[in-house]
Formats: structure tokens, C-alpha cells, sequence
């Protein structure tokens, strides 16, 4: 039985961890050839290990693909080693600090600028001539956060905001050339970025991301992969400038719903992958991935 991408070839930026891991491996077993994009520094190469070990077909490639040169080169990849390509997933982000806005570091917001945006234009521009010749598509990293604003991430929701609009625009100006366009908006997933220990929140935002859905606990990295898969996949063909929402119906709620949920129905669902780094994610600066904006 074939998978719901056998002779798809997908690039997966942000590839080595979180959603990104999930992503890259739900795709190469439902018979897509992956490139696993990401920093040097993230476990890109070992995800990519990963899939080939389980008889995926996968390749990595690092470097900062807010560049424009290294993102071209990333699409290159792509094109030589599997002779297309048909699926850009731009999911490399950061997430390196939350604070009020008169308190947050400029070198912060800086940061998520060059990589939340840049990589996703870069990325995007770089691919587009080959996803015209295929008739692929784009699904890119969204949030709830870019949807609604939420406090001490005001920045970062920014940068969300920013990817929600130019899927939109690209979705229509390339819908003549057949390429589809779309957002993954995830709400709090159990990743590095929503854990205390891992990432920048203090215990009370930590606190209040579990209790804001209504369903009463994070979603998995599996969990939203799987629409990823869906909007990838010629099942959605007739899907496009969509931004689908996969966040347990928190950008529906008015308060702490999720407290009222029983405790049997908080519990995180089973996957059937195997996710060796869901909390290796990009949570704070490191000054090798730098650059301050011209």
C-alpha cells in the first residue's frame, strides 16, 4: 500500500527537533524523500540517521537558512539528490525570550526577525521555481500567537502575524501556477518551548498555557504533524491561503477551561512515532546564529 507521499520530495527547515522531527518523520514514512534542514548545532543529522535507519529516505542539511545563499543551496540539495521538489515545510523558528514589550530585549526581537522571517522568505523565494515545475506546496509555521496576541510574546506573535499574510499572498499570486499555500498555527504543543525548565516561560505562563485549552493539556508534536501531512498531501488539493488551527481550541477560549477537564481526558494521546528530540528546540540565543538587522 502506498503512502500518502510516495514520490514526494519535501524539504522540512527546523527539521532537528519539536514539531520539526515530527514533522520530517511522519512525512518519510508515509513515502516521502526528506531533506532535514536545520542549524549545525541541532540534531539535524541524527533525525536524518533516524529515518534511514527505519528505511525512510532522508538527507540533512545545515547551515542558517536565513541567508539567502545557504537557503538556495538547501533547495539545490534537494533538486540534486532526489530530482525535484514538491513540498517546502517551513518550520524553523525561535523562541529565545518573553517579557513585556518596554522590557524585552532588542537583541531578542532582532533575532526572531532574521530567523522566524528571513528563513521563510528566503526559503520560500528559493523554492518556488521548482514548486511551480511540480505543482507543489507550502505549509508554513503559524500560531495561535500571530492570530491573537498573547502577552510577554507580543514580539514573536508578531513574527507569526507576518508568516499568516505572506502564505496568503502567496497563495494567490502562485495559484495560477498551481503551487498551494497555507499555515499550520499551532496553540501549546510539548515541545522545549513550553516547559520552565527548557525554554524562557516562568512556571505561571507555564501554568496558564496548559489551563487556556479547552481540551485541557498541550498537544504532541505527532498531533500536528499529522495536519501537516493533510495540507502536504493531494488530499488537500483544494486547499489553499488556509490557516489551520491546531491549538485544543484555545483561540476559541475565554479563560482557564481546561482546568475543568477530568484528568483521564488531559492525558497526551499515544504516537506511533519515534521522537528522540522534542525538547531540543532553539529556546535561546546563541550568537553564532546572530545578526543584527541592517
Amino acid at each position: 500500500m502506498q503512502g500518502r507521499l510516495t514520490g514526494k520530495v519535501a524539504i522540512v527547515t527546523g527539521g532537528g527537533a519539536g514539531i520539526g522531527e515530527a514533522v520530517a518523520k511522519r512525512f518519510a514514512k508515509e513515502g516521502a524523500a526528506v531533506v532535514v534542514a536545520g542549524f549545525a548545532e541541532d540534531p539535524v543529522r541524527e533525525v536524518s540517521e533516524e529515518i534511514t535507519a527505519s528505511g525512510g529516505q532522508a538527507v540533512p542539511f545545515t547551515g542558517d537558512l536565513s541567508l539567502q545563499p545557504v537557503a538556495e543551496a538547501c533547495v539545490q540539495l534537494a533538486v540534486e539528490q532526489f530530482g525535484k521538489l514538491d513540498i517546502l515545510i517551513n518550520n524553523a523558528g525561535v523562541f529565545p525570550a518573553t517579557a513585556t514589550l518596554d522590557k524585552y530585549p532588542v537583541e531578542a526581537f532582532e533575532y526572531m526577525v532574521k530567523n522566524n522571517i528571513y528563513s521563510v522568505f528566503h526559503m520560500t523565494r528559493a523554492a518556488l521555481p521548482y514548486l511551480q515545475k511540480s505543482r507543489g506546496n507550502i505549509v508554513s509555521a503559524g500560531s495561535e500567537a500571530g492570530w491573537m496576541g498573547i502577552a510577554q510574546n507580543t514580539p514573536y506573535g508578531g513574527t507569526k502575524a507576518f508568516i499568516h499574510a505572506f502564505m496568503k499572498g502567496v497563495s494567490t499570486e502562485q495559484a495560477k501556477e498551481g503551487v498551494r499555500a497555507n499555515c499550520v498555527c499551532p496553540g501549546p504543543v510539548d515541545t522545549a518551548w513550553t516547559h520552565k525548565e527548557t525554554g524562557p516561560m516562568s512556571a505561571k505562563m507555564e501554568k496558564e498555557v496548559v489551563a487556556a485549552p479547552p481540551l485541557g493539556r498541550r498537544g504532541t508534536p505527532e498531533e500536528v504533524a499529522n495536519v501537516y501531512l493533510f495540507l502536504a498531501s493531494d488530499e488537500a488539493s483544494y486547499v489553499t491561503g488556509a490557516l489551520y488551527f491546531v491549538d485544543g481550541g484555545v483561540t476559541n477560549s475565554k479563560g482557564p477551561h481546561g482546568e475543568e477537564v477530568p484528568s483521564e481526558l488531559k492525558k497526551e494521546p499515544e504516537g506511533q512515532l519515534v521522537l528522540e528530540h522534542s525538547k531540543d528546540g532553539h529556546t535561546s540565543i546563541r550568537e553564532e546564529n546572530a545578526g543584527r538587522m541592517v
